[in-house]
Order: C-alpha cells, then structure tokens, then sequence
C-alpha cells in the first residue's frame, strides 16, 4: 500500500460535507479546508458557517476562506501547505491554473453528473428536468475550463420516475464519496489514467432561478412534472389562484383537455390542471400562511377554492 497522501479539501454545501467526512475517515491525511465566507442566513441574517467549515471545526481541521484564489497571497498560503492533492467538491470559487498546478497530483473535482452530459452549477436537477434515465458522480482532473477535465471514475445510478432533486442529490452524496477514495488510490499508486470528455456531448446545468420554477401552463404536462420533481426541495414551482401563490411540491400526469391553468376537476386524488399538452394532476400543495399538505387534506377543508373553469396562473 502507498504511503497516506496529504490531502486539501475545498467545498461548501452539504454534498461537499459527505465527502469531507469520507476523506477524515479515510487513512489520508486532511492537512486544510477550503470553503467560501460565511454568508448571511434565517430571519437575522446572520453570518452562518458552510456544513463544511462546520465539519471541519469539529474534527479540528485548519479551515481558510479567501473570497477568491486569483490573490496571489492566497496562491502562496496554499503552496506553503504542501499538499500531495486537493480535493475540490461544489466549492463555488474559480481555481486558477496557478492552483491547479500547485498540489503534487493537482486537483480533482467530484461532479454531480455523467460528465460530459451536465457541466455547470446545476446538474442534478437538470438530469431530473430533462428527463435522463440515469445520473451518477464523475471523478476528474480538474483543468482551467468548466467542469471539461479528463474522467477518472464513474458511478451510476437509475433516475426513477418518482425522484426529485432532494432524493437524487441525497443519493449521489453518498455515491460520490466512495468514488473519491477510490480515485485517490489509484493516482497515489499510478494506476489511474484520465479519459478526455467529448465535448459534443456537453450541455451547460445552469444555476436555478425562482422566476424560472413557476409553472407556465401552456407547456406539456410532462415537462412540467418533471420540472415540479426536479425543483423540490429548491426553489419549489408555483403557480397563483385567485391572486394568491400557490408552491406546488409534488404533481402526476392527469387526464383531460382545457384552457391552460384551468381546473378540469378537483377529487381527494389531487387538482387536476389543463396544460398546453395534457393535464397535470396536482397532489401536495402549499398555499399562503399553511404549511405543506397532501391535496386530500385541503380538499376536505377549502373545497370551494378549487371548483372546475377556475385558472391557475391568470
């Protein structure tokens, strides 16, 4: 067995975290972590530490947060760390070549896809959104360019008619953690060999909007269900009925014809919407004030809210 590698890990969110835990526990050495600034969070708009840097006070881990590594005093902290390899997953900071250059085995980067299928901020909600059969964790070598580096490893998973953001994003975090220390075994002992990306295949993930989760109904009912899948638990599609929002959490094709956004019918099964293809049958909804409840439940209390001819979205 090789020698334990001293390891640099830089990320923020909780997808990160999972794999910082895999790496404290591993027989490698996490000399440093990297994470963006705290940044204001809740009602008080307080400073809040990132799940990272939250871990990795916990284990008593050195953790720096520059607001960017183009400064080259920050370049010379790194390389003052001397570490054998970085690990770099959904940190948020563009890593120049100079950094890239500076850990004896460079960088790698755990991405939330089937490289070269989603590069870019999203993609786990855009595999959902569009419908893919599968998703995974691509392990590469990071270069200057976006998520286009050469593939060491690849894990798969099915994307199941059922599954949203949540439930696809919970199951590749701990699918990608195994394949980093995998990856890390085979470059300490050479064994690795990159795959470069065909970049005819790429499509960018672009980062989620809330103006972009609401529901414009004179689109197919299948796209639309797959986007109310793909945008829960962030930023929750929605919709207004009488004038007042309505966050749609979970939706199923439904059956019937009518203007798009009008309510054909609404049973203790769901509120089932026209849309420019198909119906939509809406089966768990959150409306102003109330928290999150299966559309039986609010078909029993306000069932005069939700008569057929009304339109959603008018």
């Amino acid at each position: 067995m090789t020698e334990p590698l001293r390891l640099v890990f830089a990320g923020t969110p909780e997808f990160a975290a999972e794999h910082l835990k895999a790496l404290l526990d591993s027989r490698h050495q996490v000399i440093a972590v990297y994470t963006q600034p705290d940044r204001p969070a809740g009602r008080g708009q307080k400073l809040m530490p990132s799940p990272v840097k939250q871990l990795a006070l916990t284990h008593g881990v050195p953790v720096l947060q520059p607001p960017t590594l183009r400064d080259p005093a920050a370049q010379e902290e790194l390389r003052a760390l001397g570490a054998d390899l970085m690990v770099v997953v959904a940190y948020g900071l563009i890593l120049p070549q100079v950094v890239l250059d500076t850990p004896r085995l460079g960088c790698i980067n755990s991405h939330a896809s089937l490289l070269p299928r989603w590069r870019g901020a999203a993609p786990i909600q855009r595999a959902v959104q569009a419908g893919d059969a599968e998703s995974g964790v691509t392990v590469m070598q990071m270069e200057a360019g976006l998520d286009t580096g050469p593939m060491l490893l690849k894990v798969t998973t099915p994307i199941a008619a059922t599954d949203t953001g949540g439930s696809l994003h919970d199951r590749l975090a701990q699918l990608g953690p195994k394949a980093v220390l995998e990856a890390i075994e085979g470059l300490a002992a050479g064994t690795l060999e990159g795959e470069v990306q065909d970049d005819t295949l790429a499509n960018y993930a672009h980062k989620l909007n809330k103006d972009e989760a609401r529901l414009d109904w004179s689109r197919p009912a299948v796209e639309l269900e797959r986007l109310v899948r793909a945008f829960n638990p962030w930023p929750i599609c929605h919709s207004s009925l009488d004038g007042e929002p309505v966050k749609v959490l979970s939706a199923a094709p439904g059956e019937g014809k009518g203007q798009p956004g009008q309510i054909l019918a609404a049973s203790k099964e769901g509120l089932t919407v026209a849309c420019g293809d198909g119906a939509l049958l809406l089966t768990r909804l959150q409306l102003p004030g109330g928290k999150p409840l299966n559309f039986a439940d609010l078909y029993n209390s306000r069932r005069e809210q939700f008569t057929a001819g009304k339109v959603l979205g008018a």
